[in-house]
């Protein structure tokens, strides 16, 4: 399988001399070259990696790294010439996964495309897919430990509540999920729950539905619960 990598650096020398250096290695690069549409680019081209660099025109690396992480879990690695630990930490904030500072020698950042990509997609990546659990319904896909919702190749981040209530109820279809089975799931004993508490997560997780294009997808059944309503697979 040939790895695409995608590679934002604004220095046109820097770029050039990694990108030729990685596709020796049998990878296919990608040089970003219009710096207002790297997000739209990589929904676009779908890219195995990233390398990012931190200063970059008009929006850093650090504001495209959090775009970009909001719609993937594919691999980011920045390359700067900013080497203070406070850069790295706001850059792992961001949501990267490594960073490498400037100068750097090309095979520590051979070594490391080859070490995030084996995590993500190889060897190492097949090991936590044997246990990990993946709820699934009309392209939805639901990643309760981690806390992760996709949809047509887009991610979005749950809060565990979130991700608990998604769970149920997709489960649950095409039958209603009752307030009370809802309640016992997300907090085991539903006295201490306000009546309100779940009416507002059950927005909250309609909000980031509507994020995908879904509207309507959990339906209130009144005197009873939530169901899971899926016409968008016909939209």
């Amino acid at each position: 399988m040939s790895y695409k990598i995608m590679i934002v650096e604004d220095d046109k020398n820097i770029a050039g001399f990694l990108s030729d250096y990685i596709k020796k290695y049998e990878y296919e690069t990608l040089v970003i070259e219009d710096f207002d549409r790297v997000l739209e680019i990589f929904i676009e081209e779908k890219p195995d990696l990233v390398l990012l660099d931190v200063n970059l025109p008009k929006y850093d690396g650090y504001f495209w790294c959090t775009k970009i992480r909001q719609n993937s879990i594919c691999p980011i690695i920045f390359i700067s010439a900013r080497d203070s630990e406070m850069n790295q930490v706001m850059a792992i904030e961001s949501g990267a996964d490594d960073y490498i500072t400037k100068p750097f020698y090309y095979e520590v950042v051979l070594a490391k495309i080859k070490g995030q990509l084996r995590r993500v997609y190889g060897e190492y990546a097949s090991k936590v897919a044997s246990v990990e659990r993946i709820i699934e319904i009309e392209g939805i896909s639901l990643y309760p430990e981690r806390l992760e919702l996709y949809f047509e190749n887009q991610g979005i981040s749950l809060t565990k509540r979130e991700a608990e209530l998604l769970e149920v109820i997709i489960k649950k279809y095409p039958k209603v999920a009752t307030r009370e089975v809802l309640l016992e799931k997300l907090w085991d004993d539903e006295n201490f729950v306000e009546e309100n508490t779940l009416n507002v997560n059950i927005t909250r997780v309609r909000k980031k539905l509507n994020k995908f294009g879904i509207e309507n997808a959990i339906e209130t059944v009144r005197g009873s619960g939530y169901r899971l309503n899926i016409t968008w697979r016909n939209s």
